[in-house]
């Protein structure tokens, strides 16, 4: 009888229910259901609307019972550092905030006034970001303290959704390290920490690892879907479940998992906490076995997304790669610089942060398309060499996983820029990753090396 998984796959854009089983030993993924996503003002603030978000999650649930593909483990991957409060009564009881919003603007020197960003770095080795929750949480704190007054727990996004769903409150470990409170030795909570910046200690639970059963549906819910299964913990930080898809072998692996964020790093089994590492921006977030994901945040395909979304959706983003490959390049932008964090208009950012710097600015679509891929890749190279140097280890490849390894152009472009070897694929990597974690749980895999070498033999890789 042939066993079904299911990942649900949310991202800041988009989210997806990807049904997997194995046919003549490899990985066959099937899309059942597909929504939208995206942060949606309310009061002078951008938030989630977490409610809408758990309708998509049973409405894809039903689909898979509808269609007698009744899986045999579920999990749900979103997003990091963004969370949910719930009172004593396993309610949501504050606005759910999305990273982009400003309330964390001006934050941080409340945190560094109390732990100085280089301790705090040495302490939990997460990248300095003005939206990580340690700064969420100053900012609760400092400007609506009564929503930390009625709040139980903290859940990330996907341990919420857990508990709406079987009524159990699990904390999971690569999504936990993202919110900067977590220290990186030991792996848990930093409770000194905690206490000194002033964060009700109640609200956190214990960290369990991918892999652990959260438990069964509610009768509720298994009523409303038409059947019950296990929901089980992937590694629920997207990006971790991504780097398990990465089809590598062996001990030094470069990766790129390309979507809204480029995430560029390595896999290291020990953080990296040197203050070279610091002044660099590198973070040492969690991934699945207790390894550690080495990598920068970089601004991603979130720029090209909002010129397509400007230009309201008139060319797929293939048919941007080639405009952009026929244009002359105008200039260079640094993709990490703020101002195209949240912009009103990223084509209008462009320009005006082109004009600041004295350089040409963009004259059509394809010149801004060039201008973005190009800056991408430029950022590419430049953390190639940063890697280098802090692990003294040399990158012959660069594998490139999620939406953006469909990206032919920004692929070619990379591997001129970086002078590596560009592997490209899969593109559906959050969701394979979500897969694998469950496979291996399930026995189906006896462990992560096995289910990357399924993972290369199942999907189309290119090579530029």
């Amino acid at each position: 009888m042939t066993k079904y998984y299911l990942a649900i796959d949310i991202g800041a854009s988009s989210g997806r229910h990807m049904l997997c089983h194995m046919e003549e030993g490899r990985l066959v993924m099937e899309e059942i259901h597909r929504f939208k996503n995206g942060m949606d003002e309310s009061k002078g603030h951008l938030v989630w609307d977490v409610e809408r978000l758990f309708d998509e999650i049973i409405a894809g649930l039903k689909k898979a019972g509808e269609r007698g593909t009744i899986p045999e483990t579920i999990a749900i991957d979103t997003w990091a550092v963004d969370y949910v409060l719930v009172d004593d009564k396993g309610d949501k009881c504050a606005p759910v905030y999305g990273y982009r919003d400003g309330r964390t603007s001006d934050i941080e020197k409340e945190v560094y006034g109390i732990i100085s960003e280089d301790e705090l770095y040495g302490l939990t080795g997460i990248q300095h970001q003005s939206f990580n929750t340690v700064f969420q949480l100053m900012a609760a704190l400092k400007r609506e303290p009564d929503t930390l007054e009625k709040a139980a727990k903290m859940l990330m996004l996907p341990d919420y959704f857990n508990y709406r769903l079987t009524g159990v409150m699990k904390q999971e470990y690569t999504n936990a390290t993202s919110t900067g409170l977590v220290n990186a030795k030991s792996g848990d909570w930093d409770d000194d920490m905690i206490k000194r910046l002033g964060y009700p200690r109640d609200l956190f639970l214990p960290i369990e690892m991918p892999g652990t059963a959260v438990g069964h549906l509610t009768p509720q819910i298994a009523a409303l879907v038409g059947y019950d299964t296990t929901v089980m913990m992937a590694a629920s930080h997207d990006t971790a479940s991504a780097v398990m898809a990465v089809p590598a072998s062996g001990e030094d692996v470069l990766y790129i998992s390309s979507g809204t964020w480029s995430l560029m790093g390595i896999e290291s089994t020990d953080p990296i906490l040197s203050e070279a590492a610091r002044e660099a921006n590198f973070t040492n977030e969690g991934g699945y076995g207790r390894r550690f994901r080495f990598l920068k945040n970089i601004m991603g395909l979130w720029m090209i997304q909002q010129v397509r979304g400007e230009l309201n959706d008139s060319y797929s983003f293939g048919e941007l790669c080639d405009m952009a490959r026929a244009e002359e390049l105008p200039g260079i932008v640094d993709v990490n610089d703020e101002c195209f964090l949240a912009p009103d208009n990223m084509q209008k950012a462009i320009r005006s942060y082109m004009e600041k710097k004295g350089l040409k600015t963009p004259e059509n679509t394809g010149q801004m398309a060039s201008v973005i891929y190009n800056s991408l890749a430029e950022c590419y190279a430049r953390t190639v060499g940063e890697l280098q140097s802090l692990t003294g280890r040399k990158y012959d490849t660069v594998y490139i996983v999620g939406g953006g390894a469909n990206a032919d152009y920004l692929n070619e472009l990379t591997a001129q820029k970086t002078g590596c070897r560009v592997s490209a694929g899969p593109s559906e990597a959050t969701a394979i990753g979500n897969i694998v974690s469950q496979m291996i749980a399930d026995g189906q895999f006896d462990d992560l090396a096995k289910a990357r070498e399924c993972v290369r033999d199942s999907f189309e890789i290119k090579q530029f």
